[in-house]
């Protein structure tokens, strides 16, 4: 595919699919494993994944800052032809393998008090640790497998990408299966499965290296520093994106428990719409990486129009299908008891307006990391992210009652959205 001259329709929808596809396939083997564990344990085991999350969120983050960093700077220097694309390829390499270091560090020597400080509590410390366990083994395969899946976009092989994560996945849904029931393992064999699943995507993904196509290589990063600074600017906002998240979870799972009860945190456990988000961003950022790189303003026009449609259809049936169904979402993922579902149709349906503009909102931090504005992705992530979105979880439940938790998220990203609409006019101004 030649991103700089094939049509602008074809060539995203065909990255849509692909990005879609990896991202939608790491939610399914997500929610299978919180499917598997709450079928086996309860609502306190679907609990103790929730707790976990943050853990996932800050390897994955980690993982988008070295690989989104380091591919809008690929991108941009093939746009240009200047011949300096593998020279940032190699530092987000390095990034990458810096950080997986500190995460799997993290992750063996400081498991309890990480969990403890995400919200495990009585019975959910020993159930989040079980999971862990397999985990602790293979943390780095996670992080390089989520940097490498930017590369390969932008390298023409996000076929590879899809596949990649989709072998991992499927290993992991029948693995889930048979780990936790088959073998009787309960949540460590869901644990077991994701580790599992970890190194068969991140072996599909290193495939790559042996294609004649591929373009990606080792080069002598001369002031490794600066290409660093450059990589780790650039990807912040992906980066604050995922990690916010943990952050947001931390604060939901806190305040649930503080003011609802662990039956209220099951139900949030199940929430799952950002890789929607993610999709539409991924799929846009390469071909936005390039033709900013070559000067093709009316080719990025193109982009983003797209881009917004499909965000909007994303949006548009996420919000539809919880507001119909919001006990058909909770069944899936546990045996629900009575009392789950006699508050879950309350909460999904004030939670899920926020599905409508999510969407959008995520694809518009992708799209000023990619024409490098880092100033506005940052502001757009740190508001939606943390700011206002952290400071309603803490304040809203005090001022109009518990229930009023739910409204944090849909009230974030009507803002949110008002925000980037601004920064998108200053943008074309400019």
């Amino acid at each position: 595919m030649d991103l700089l001259r094939d049509k602008v329709r074809p060539l995203y929808f065909r990255y849509l699919a692909a990005a879609f596809g990896s991202t939608f396939i790491s939610s399914i083997y997500s929610i299978v494993d919180m499917a598997v564990v709450g079928q086996y344990h309860g609502p306190e085991g679907t609990a103790a994944l929730a707790v976990v999350a943050p853990v996932w969120n800050v390897i994955y983050s980690l993982g988008l800052l070295n690989g989104i960093g380091g591919s809008v700077w690929y991108g941009l220097a093939k746009g240009r032809g200047s011949g300096e694309e593998n020279r940032y390829f190699t530092t987000a390499l390095l990034g990458a393998m810096l950080c997986a270091a500190a995460c799997w560090a993290a992750v063996v020597f400081w498991d309890e008090p990480l969990l403890t400080f995400f919200g495990a509590e009585g019975n959910l410390l020993p159930l989040a640790q079980a999971y862990l366990g397999p985990i602790k083994y293979v943390v780095p395969a996670f992080l390089l497998s989520q940097m490498l899946s930017a590369f390969l976009r932008s390298d023409g092989a996000q076929g590879l990408a899809t596949a990649a994560v989709l072998s991992g996945g499927i290993f992991n849904i029948f693995g889930d299966v048979f780990f936790v029931f088959g073998l009787d393992m309960g949540i460590r064999g869901a644990g077991l499965a994701t580790a599992l699943g970890a190194v068969i995507t991140l072996a599909v993904a290193l495939s790559h290296f042996f294609r004649k196509r591929c373009t990606l290589a080792l080069a002598l990063p001369v002031g490794l520093p600066r290409l660093l600074g450059r990589v780790w600017t650039a990807g912040f906002s992906a980066f604050l994106i995922d990690v916010a998240m943990g952050v947001l979870t931390i604060l939901f799972n806190r305040q649930i428990m503080a003011w609802l009860g662990t039956n209220a945190l099951a139900v949030y456990g199940v929430i799952v719409v950002q890789c929607c988000g993610y999709s539409v961003g991924q799929a846009a950022q390469p071909i936005l990486s390039f033709n900013f790189g070559a000067g093709r303003r009316d080719r990025m026009a193109q982009v983003l129009k797209y881009a917004l449609w499909a965000a909007a259809a994303f949006g548009v049936v996420w919000t539809a299908a919880v507001l119909a169904f919001p006990n058909g979402f909770v069944s899936i993922f546990m045996k629900p008891e009575a009392d789950v579902l006699a508050i879950a149709p309350a909460i999904l349906r004030t939670y899920g307006l926020s599905f409508l503009l999510l969407p959008c909102n995520v694809f518009f931090t992708y799209y000023f990391q990619s024409v490098l504005r880092p100033g506005s992705a940052l502001f757009l992530s740190v508001l939606r992210g943390l700011a206002l979105s952290g400071g309603l979880i803490l304040v809203l439940p005090s001022l109009l009652g518990a229930d009023a938790l739910w409204l944090a998220m849909p009230i974030t990203e009507a803002v949110t959205i008002c925000a980037a609409l601004v920064l998108m006019k200053a943008a074309r101004r400019g």
